[in-house]
């Protein structure tokens, strides 16, 4: 199973219309899971009131939010 498609029960924030991590814990704690599942480093990084999952992949660098309880790549 993907990790796109577990659903995310941590606490979450909206700020400018996106849904973010509340705690920097539960982001550490996807940012894991992600590298697992991208075979990438992934960190974290305080985004207005909240926290996204960061990294680069395929020589982009990407942010990463929560969208409907699954983590969603940010435009």
């Amino acid at each position: 199973m993907t990790i796109f498609a577990a659903p995310v029960f941590d606490a979450t924030v909206i700020y400018e219309g996106h849904e973010l991590f509340k705690g920097q814990g539960a982001a550490k704690g996807w940012a894991e899971k992600l590298a697992k599942e991208l075979e990438c480093e992934i960190g974290v990084e305080k985004f207005g009131t909240g926290w996204v999952l960061t990294g680069t992949v395929d020589g982009t660098p990407c942010k990463w939010h929560v969208y409907g309880q699954r983590l969603k790549r940010m435009d």
